[in-house]
């Protein structure tokens, strides 16, 4: 069976879905892996180490894509333009990437009529079997990080304090605000720079994971926001009164501080706008507001995606995909979560695909299979299903004696909408306020 790991062709995407190390895994699995050229050199993967861990280089996409039956990329496949990376793919090929479905609708549709079967790493759930494909939180916990070296690149100031004969320089104050994944790292960083670190977060489980790290907790602590998380660990709706007294808190911190990170995001939605131009106004000149939101609207108003701004002598630092910035880690975290995916997709006797419909992961992260979108969380989502389009619960696009025995093999029902557990159209805040 031949697995393809083509070069990403988005803009700014500087990670590849597969390193040397997870090659060799695939390899050992009986898989046959070709690898685009080029596709890891800006992870610093080269050519030559692929090769050596087993891997065919394709010269380029048609030769990479051609005959694959699964293919493991970074970004959803592009759909349409000169770039169209759909259209070369044959029915029933299994797709395997972060896909961002909330906002995707129109490439959904396209795979859906290109009959791909595809799964969102985006759409992992986030259970303990699954914490080894969690993506969302390798990648965050690489945006948190490199978000106050970010910061710290633009600040004009040192972090630490320092007593010298000429004098003390006092120590820079960061407010990080969400504090999932990405906010805990960079907290974390921060003080490790030397920085006095606060942080808020709607949930009041996150404020001994503050505290834990030695940042102050800022909330206005009255019995609302006690009460402010769901049993599954989501956030509650706030009533009005309690967003005013909040953002009174807030506005005042940020106007003390020297730095602040904002890492909220909620899933199909647009993000929360935390830090307005008022407050970026009131901050002191040289203060820096690095955005990890911003491809998502930003948490700041006044960010821009791709760019450092500045506004009321204040730096607003948006840059585009932060985890591609630390390309070689993200790669090889991505490519291990990638990797512990498709072992669960994956037959080591029958040495082809053997997908499980009834697994939860499975129904959790399948967002197209044989031309119609499945995925119940999806508001575009198709409710019920032709019988035609129904299919075996063994082998996609497996080697040719295994397609053969699917074909005797009974039809099995895979999850439709009604099958698979109700999910929320309107997503609840995640529970990782970082998530990038």
């Amino acid at each position: 069976m031949k697995i393809a790991i083509p070069k990403e062709c988005r803009p700014n995407e500087t990670r590849v879905a597969a390193s040397p190390e997870t090659v060799k895994k695939l390899i050992a699995l009986g898989c046959d892996v070709v690898v685009e050229k080029g596709a890891g050199s800006s992870a610093s993967f080269t050519d030559d180490a692929f090769k050596a861990a087993g891997a065919t280089i394709g010269k380029d996409a048609a030769t990479t894509y051609k005959d694959a039956a699964v293919i493991l990329k970074v970004q959803k496949p592009i759909a349409g333009g000169k770039d169209n990376e759909v259209k070369g793919l044959a029915k029933g090929t299994v797709v395997i990437s972060i896909t961002d479905p909330y906002r995707s609708t129109k490439e959904l549709d396209a795979f859906a009529k290109s009959e791909l079967t595809t799964f969102a790493m985006d759409f992992v759930p986030r259970i303990t079997r699954a914490q080894s494909m969690d993506v969302l939180s390798s990648q965050s916990n690489l945006a948190g990080y490199k978000s106050v070296l970010d910061g710290a690149a633009v600040f004009n100031r040192a972090f630490p304090m320092m007593m010298t004969a000429a004098g003390t320089i006092a120590p820079a104050k960061v407010f990080v605000m969400g504090a999932g994944v990405a906010g805990l790292q960079a907290i974390a960083t921060a003080r490790r720079l030397g920085a006095v670190v606060s942080a808020t977060d709607v949930r009041p489980a996150s404020k001994e994971q503050v505290e834990s790290l030695g940042a102050t907790f800022v909330a206005v602590e009255d019995d609302e926001f006690k009460q402010a998380e769901t049993a599954g660990g989501y956030a509650k709706e706030m009533s009005d009164a309690y967003k005013a007294k909040q953002a009174a808190l807030i506005a005042e911190t940020i106007a003390k501080v020297d730095m602040v990170i904002t890492t909220a995001l909620i899933p199909g939605r647009p993000a929360p706008v935390l830090v307005t131009a008022d407050m970026v106004k009131s901050m002191k000149p040289g203060s820096v507001i690095v955005d990890l939101a911003v491809e998502n609207g930003g948490n700041c108003e006044l960010s821009q995606a791709g760019k450092v701004v500045s506004k009321h002598d204040v730096s607003v630092v948006g840059y585009n995909n932060v985890p591609g910035r630390l390309a070689t880690d993200a790669s090889s975290l991505y490519a291990r979560n990638v990797y512990n995916f498709f072992e669960l997709l994956y037959d080591k006797e029958a040495k082809g695909l053997k997908i499980d419909w009834n697994d939860e992961i499975v129904k959790g992260t399948c967002v197209t299979h044989e031309g119609s979108i499945v995925h119940p969380a999806l508001a575009h989502a198709e409710k019920e299903k032709p019988a035609a389009v129904k299919k075996t619960a063994t082998a996609i696009d497996a080697p040719e004696k295994a397609a053969k025995k699917a074909k005797a093999a009974p039809k099995a029902k895979i999850s439709s909408a009604k099958a698979a557990k109700p999910a929320p159209t309107k997503p609840e805040a995640k529970k990782d306020g970082g998530s990038a």
